[in-house]
């Protein structure tokens, strides 16, 4: 009988091509409904899992439709398409699998011929029963309806447009879109590589290619030692994917501590009210030194001399953006009671903001990073964050980190707040809760929080995530540890 040949896809580049979350697939994997085999899946099977799948509105298309919608070429040739020469590189390579492919099955082929010839040199009797047993095994083979072309056809597609990265020794993978450096491109799927310039002069994001081809797509002036040219080191902030595989061995920062402290003078892009009294303030890190930092930490600002009479107003705040946000550095501020600020510090640099003093241009400085008040890499456990008031800004940061990331395969947000229109951004929680099915957004008051953590029986089976005024968390969270919550789950950020 004639077997069908398998194509295999890896979790990542399955749920890439289906437009889900890894965690979803892999939460198919463990209930049964999609079997796999050693990290892999069948790509038949998965279109079966997936019968009511319409590829063509699937997240899948989305560079494709980008296409159709850039009516601009020379955006549409740099950040959509990869460079003409990685196209030809790709398309050779999946022709190179298709001869394999043609060339396995003239052998079947040459195989069955043989094999007939061989039965006609048997008894009747005994050739006739193993001649019919081909024919039959054979007819069925060719009634079969050609199973998962579409995703077949869609993988091939992908295969050009999108290379995929696998990073040693974590195995953590992404993909690169269009002719996007690799630096870029681990940063937008929330990884955490060493970096400093971010324009090839530092050295510091330098991986060793260990499988696959990288080529530059901007200068650089960093020279690489004879050892690290012999050993295939590239730069990951000028470079790109030359083939649609890579393997590269990577540096990442795991620990606040692997991260070092950084100063850096930025510019206000915008500031924007919110309800409740919060600023939203938009920071712009220079293209040649952008902030690394873990998602959920702390920077310290310091607005220029002389903003509201002051020669030094600075503040230690939470980044609210994600670190795979490029540039863009965002902070939620308060406005202080008139009794915050006499000391010069948070409050008065909060009241300064308050009263427009600074304007869009002004050159803020930020160093840091500071704090662990981060997501934990080993844990496969859910996810349960707490914010309280404006301890969403890390928690904000966390969540769009763990979305990038896949960390976990349920994500639970509960914002209490301890004053009406508390919660100040409640469409791009609402948003995250529509377009995620495992995420769940629970806004409840300050005073009814204590009594829905308690009712949440997922609560003490996963990771609590706690940030707010310290008056208000602190009491939470000895509240938390007295029911039973192991004390190595709860992370407190108070601020």
């Amino acid at each position: 009988m004639l077997v069908a040949m398998t194509q295999w896809l890896t979790l990542s580049r399955a749920a890439h091509l289906l437009g889900i979350s890894r965690v979803a697939l892999q939460k198919r994997i463990r209930d049964g409904e999609l079997p796999s085999f050693d990290g892999m899946v069948d790509a038949d099977q998965l279109q079966r899992a997936w019968p009511q799948l319409d590829l063509d509105d699937s997240g899948s298309f989305e560079k494709t439709r980008a296409i159709r919608e850039d009516a601009f070429a020379k955006r549409l040739r740099e950040r959509v398409l990869p460079s003409q020469e990685a196209l030809a590189q790709r398309v050779f390579a999946q022709s190179q699998e298709l001869a394999e492919l043609q060339r396995t099955l003239t052998r079947y082929h040459r195989l069955i011929d043989d094999l007939r010839l061989r039965l006609e040199s048997l008894p009747p009797s005994l050739a006739g029963n193993l001649g019919a047993l081909v024919d039959e095994g054979l007819a069925e083979a060719i009634s079969l309806p050609p199973p998962a072309e579409d995703l077949r056809a869609l993988d091939a597609m992908l295969r050009v447009m999108s290379a995929h990265v696998t990073v040693k020794p974590s195995g953590r993978e992404f993909f690169v879109e269009g002719s996007e450096t690799l630096l870029k491109a681990a940063l937008r799927a929330g990884l955490a590589p060493n970096y400093g310039c971010g324009n090839g002069n530092c050295g510091l994001c330098k991986a060793r290619v260990v499988a696959g081809e990288a080529r530059a797509v901007a200068p650089s002036d960093y020279r690489f030692s004879e050892a690290e040219k012999a050993q295939n080191h590239v730069l990951m902030c000028t470079c790109t994917v030359h083939s649609s595989d890579l393997v590269l061995e990577v540096l990442e920062a795991g620990l606040p501590e692997d991260i070092p402290e950084q100063r850096i003078v930025t510019k206000l892009r915008a500031v924007d009210m919110l309800p409740d009294d919060v600023l939203r303030l938009h920071l712009q890190t220079p293209r040649s030194n952008r902030l690394r930092f873990l998602a959920g930490q702390r920077v310290t600002l310091g607005l220029p001399a002389g903003v509201a009479s002051a020669s030094d107003l600075h503040a230690e705040l939470p980044v609210a953006s994600c670190p795979c946000d490029d540039r863009n550095l965002i902070f939620h501020v308060r406005r202080p009671a008139s009794a915050d600020f006499q000391d010069g510090g948070s409050g008065a640099l909060a009241a300064a903001l308050f009263a427009g003093g600074i304007k869009p241009g002004a050159e803020v400085s930020v160093w840091g990073p500071w704090g662990r008040f981060v997501l934990e890499r080993e844990s496969a456990r859910p996810l349960v964050f707490i914010a309280i008031d404006e301890g969403f800004a890390p928690i904000n940061s966390l969540i769009e980190h763990a979305i990038a990331v896949d960390a976990a395969e349920s994500i639970t947000l509960y914002w209490a707040a301890s004053r009406p229109d508390g919660q100040y951004l409640p469409n791009q929680c609402r948003a995250w809760a529509a377009a995620l099915d495992e995420f769940h957004y629970r806004p409840v008051d300050l005073a009814a929080l204590d009594g829905a953590l308690a009712s949440d029986e997922g609560v003490k089976g996963a990771d609590i995530y706690l940030a707010g005024p310290a008056r208000l968390v602190d009491g939470l969270a000895q509240v938390m540890l007295a029911r039973g919550l192991p004390a190595a789950q709860l992370h407190v950020e108070a601020l």
